[in-house]
């Protein structure tokens, strides 16, 4: 699901507690309205648009009473800062996926998912750990994101509009671009974009050639 839709969804607080409530155990209408304090009505609406989404799914049980259930895992990401916005929602990895192929990432996690129960639980515990510890790592990064910012922006005199002119150098780096494939690549128009590769032209810092725009710097 497109992650600005899931923000939308997701923004009205009562159907974040039934997600939280449906995190805990499947059920029904009636409880939910309960738990809620709002009319089955309304519940059956916020329901239907969660189902709509894709995050709960409902089966009949024998009373012939639908139940409610959260479909699948899904990680929404949220990045506000001085140097951009951005979001977006992801699903587990298929488990084929070879974690070896991070190459910035060692991780020395392993488990027999047929195992007793006493290996299931440590390796919940460790897995727990972990993932407070790719968060941790996380803001980190996000961190040390910022301070290159800081140093591109006083690098090339660009103040508070540094994130699309770091875009633009990071995208020439490897190979000059035309303007129109530079204008796709950082999702700005052609015309800011053009004005901003003459600025950065005048100050030395880029140059066009037959081939395109490039650094001026050795690559």
């Amino acid at each position: 699901m497109d992650s600005a839709a899931l923000l939308d969804l997701l923004g009205n607080e009562n159907r974040r507690r039934i997600l939280r409530l449906l995190a805990r155990k499947p059920c029904y209408v009636t409880e939910i309205s309960e738990y809620l304090g709002v009319s089955p009505k309304a519940v059956i609406e916020h329901l239907r648009k969660l189902e709509e989404a894709g995050l709960i799914e409902s089966r009949v049980d024998d009373q012939r009473r639908k139940y409610f259930h959260i479909a699948r895992h899904v990680r929404l990401e949220v990045n506000v800062s001085p140097y951009g916005f951005a979001s977006k929602s992801a699903y587990p990895a298929n488990s084929s996926f070879d974690i070896t192929t991070c190459r910035h990432l060692s991780l020395d996690v392993s488990w027999d998912e047929t195992g007793e129960l006493d290996e299931l639980l440590r390796a919940l515990e460790t897995l727990e750990q972990l993932e407070n510890e790719l968060s941790l790592a996380q803001r980190w990064v996000q961190g040390r994101l910022s301070g290159v910012l800081d140093a591109i922006s006083e690098t090339v005199g660009t103040g508070p509009e540094s994130r699309i002119y770091a875009d633009l150098l990071a995208s020439i780096r490897s190979e000059p671009k035309s303007v129109g494939d530079l204008s796709s690549d950082v999702d700005a128009p052609r015309e800011l974009v053009a004005e901003l590769l003459e600025s950065m032209a005048d100050d030395g810092v880029v140059r066009r050639t037959e081939r395109g725009w490039e650094l001026t710097t050795g690559n």
